[in-house]
């Protein structure tokens, strides 16, 4: 089943998709878009959520510059406007975003009180930056890119975190990922696997670079990490 969850802020207020389980209390994963947008992608991601028995919630983060946003990297000219709103985009306030999102999650219908967050690409990034910056139970980024200039906010991570990365990320390139590593490896929170050979956005649901096996291998691990800690 799905539904609309309208998220107030400070400056002006945003609505989510939201997909249901058929369990009556379920926890939230808040799962946070790509530069396309929340789009058909994004939804399945929240549908198949929704099918392991989470309440999934995706927030619109462009909301701010252009409610509504619903691309296709099939469409030479979504890239370009994808990237025209990554490059507008407030790293300040698109964390806010999303705890207020976490905040308004914990108590909606239905809701267990527990909630995760996962991001893929821009929202792997947003994923690490609401990690470092404000509060949820457990978090997942997928090949988060522009995480290495960011990561020295990694000291500040008290929650889990798990990392995907691609091998051959074409976004975040060896020495990006040398440096994500070099900076998280002490803290104890934060657990980072590789996927050789694989290139950005190995885990989307009919990307380009899908690749089946990395991706159900990362999707498993993601899924015993939010069992672990949303159940």
């Amino acid at each position: 089943m799905n539904d609309r969850l309208t998220v107030q802020t400070d400056d002006g207020s945003f609505d989510c998709y939201v997909a249901r389980p058929t369990a009556a209390i379920a926890p939230v994963i808040v799962v946070i878009q790509e530069i396309f947008g929340v789009n058909a992608g994004i939804r399945s991601i929240a549908d198949a959520y929704a099918a392991k028995g989470y309440i999934a919630v995706c927030p619109d983060l462009f909301w701010r510059t252009q409610p509504g946003v619903d691309m296709s990297e099939s469409n030479e000219g979504d890239w370009a406007k994808g990237f025209a709103l990554y490059g507008a985009y407030d790293f300040d306030k698109g964390p806010r975003d999303i705890a207020a999102t976490v905040a308004a999650a914990r108590t909606m219908p239905g809701a267990s009180g527990k909630v995760g967050v996962t991001g893929y690409c821009l929202g792997g990034l947003l994923t690490f930056l609401t990690a470092a910056r404000a509060d949820a139970d457990a978090f997942v980024a997928y090949y988060g890119g522009g995480t290495e200039k960011y990561v020295a906010e990694g000291v500040n991570i008290r929650r889990p975190l798990l990392m995907h990365l691609a091998g051959d990320d074409e976004y975040i390139g060896k020495d990006a990922q040398a440096t994500i590593r070099a900076a998280l490896r002490d803290n104890q929170h934060v657990e980072i696997h590789t996927y050789p050979g694989r290139n950005h956005a190995f885990a989307r649901p009919g990307g380009n670079h899908y690749d089946a096996a990395d991706a159900t291998l990362a999707n498993r691990r993601t899924d015993a990490f939010f069992k672990q800690h949303l159940t």
